[in-house]
């Protein structure tokens, strides 16, 4: 199976974009959270990535560059 790609841009972690990763991650239990360049929290990622993992009570199965692949 594919693994689904999220871009995060302008609008940062939304409520509805938290939403849609989890039921992604339900469905299919990997998921890849790209952080665009017009992303305003581009630089503290190590705060984001900690963000993701706690809302979503998921784990990291990778961190390279901007892109964090998640895990359920």
């Amino acid at each position: 199976m594919e693994i689904v790609t999220v871009n995060v841009g302008k609008n940062g972690i939304t409520e509805s974009l938290l939403n849609e990763i989890s039921l992604l991650l339900e469905k299919r239990g990997v998921v890849r959270v790209k952080l665009l360049k017009n992303f305003s929290m581009r630089n503290e990622k190590e705060k984001v990535v900690e963000e993701l993992k706690e809302r979503l009570k998921c784990k990291v199965r990778d961190l390279r560059g901007f892109v964090i692949t998640l895990e359920r």
